[in-house]
């Protein structure tokens, strides 16, 4: 369908073309290049943190960031990390590729975020982290978090893929844990394909993130006391995601008003559209995302395929990370309900919200979401 839109499509109008020309004059296109490095030092002090560490993509992120913290902080196998219930695979794969254990939290049904009313019941002895993903552009509500992890001398991990430039009253997201890891991939708001960034303030663990993403080479380079991996990112990758970074805060603000106007182009829909603002955030629309009210006799697949059919692209909204077939054959969930996920998948879905989509094209997608009620 020639004039079918895409739920994302990337912009890609400043420096890229520039940067990428720079790193093929310059021969700098391995991960020893000068963007790599530029965008470390400039990401992380944007975000509040003393060190970045460029990776592959923010999957491999949350490996090496996990691993890090397991080394430095002599966590033992099966020991435990608070999880949300509600985001991608992803968040708790790391955590099983690393011998541990994730404890699924279910979600807030507004915010979409960890319900934080609900972790501390999930905490037992073998609890060393919280994991925090802020979710579609909204921050998870930290305060709770915060009180919980001096409570219990718990660790903070906080994933912002999907919060590029995001804050939490005045703190930026990434900025406020331990560890923190950020995606580039094509539909974030810092795109450049793949690749993902870990940001840290502390020594010893940005230490362990470089040791364990670059092979755990020694100072005999080809010398390797431990197995690790090869998570480097290129120039090339990172020069794409420097000249992103460039204007970040347009996008952000692009990504607003794009978030508004479907805001009042779908507010009389029988769905619970994104929470706009909270006591402590703006959303910022990652992406728009839609939960068809109970009475809604269809569900998002079905809605999903009528708006396919009319040119529209969709996405699902998350699968429940404890009813994952995966995590069932390995044994790792359990028997608690949450019902907020599942709901949240059977009913949710986001309609195109790339910062490429033309106005246009935002009154036709509404247009035909609104056809449908």
């Amino acid at each position: 369908m020639s004039d079918f839109i895409p739920v994302n499509t990337p912009l890609l109008d400043g420096n890229e073309k520039k940067y990428l020309n720079e790193c093929i004059d310059t021969g700098w296109i391995s991960s020893e290049g000068p963007f790599v490095k530029n965008l470390e030092a400039e990401f992380s002090s944007y975000i509040g943190q003393k060190y970045g560490s460029c990776v592959a993509n923010g999957s491999v992120a949350i490996d090496v960031a996990i691993r890090a913290m397991k080394e430095v902080y002599k966590w033992q196998d099966n020991d435990e990390i608070i999880v949300p219930n509600f985001t991608i695979i992803s968040t708790a794969q790391s955590v099983v590729y690393n011998n541990l254990k994730p404890v699924f939290v279910d979600a807030e049904p507004y915010t979409w975020n960890i319900d934080t009313s609900k972790i501390e019941a999930m905490i037992s002895p073998r609890t060393r982290a919280i994991m925090v993903v802020h979710i579609y552009g909204l921050p998870t509500d930290m305060n709770k978090i915060f009180e919980l992890a001096k409570k219990y001398d718990l660790k903070i991990i906080e994933d912002a893929a999907q919060a590029h430039g995001q804050s939490y009253y005045n703190k930026k997201c990434g900025g406020m844990s331990d560890i923190s890891t950020f995606s580039f991939y094509a539909n974030k708001h810092i795109a450049c394909g793949e690749g993902g960034i870990v940001i840290t303030s502390s020594d010893k663990l940005i230490e362990k993130v470089n040791y364990f993403k670059n092979l755990c080479f020694s100072k005999d380079r080809f010398v390797h006391n431990d197995l690790g991996w090869n998570f480097r990112m290129s120039n090339l990758q990172a020069a794409v995601a420097y000249a992103q970074f460039e204007k970040l805060e347009k996008s952000i603000q692009q990504k607003i008003k794009m978030g508004e106007l479907y805001q009042e182009l779908l507010k009389d829909i029988p769905a619970q559209l994104p929470v706009h603002k909270t006591d402590y955030a703006q959303n910022n629309y990652w992406v728009f995302g839609l939960v068809l009210n109970p009475d809604v006799k269809f569900d998002a697949k079905e809605v999903m395929q009528k708006l396919a059919d009319k040119g529209i692209g969709c996405r699902p909204f998350f699968y429940p990370l404890n009813e994952q077939p995966v995590f069932q054959k390995l044994g790792i969930s359990d028997n608690i309900e949450r019902p907020i996920s599942r709901n949240l998948y059977k009913k949710g879905f986001y309609i195109p919200s790339g910062l490429g989509l033309k106005e246009n094209e935002m009154y036709r997608v509404a247009e035909a979401v609104r056809s449908l009620f």
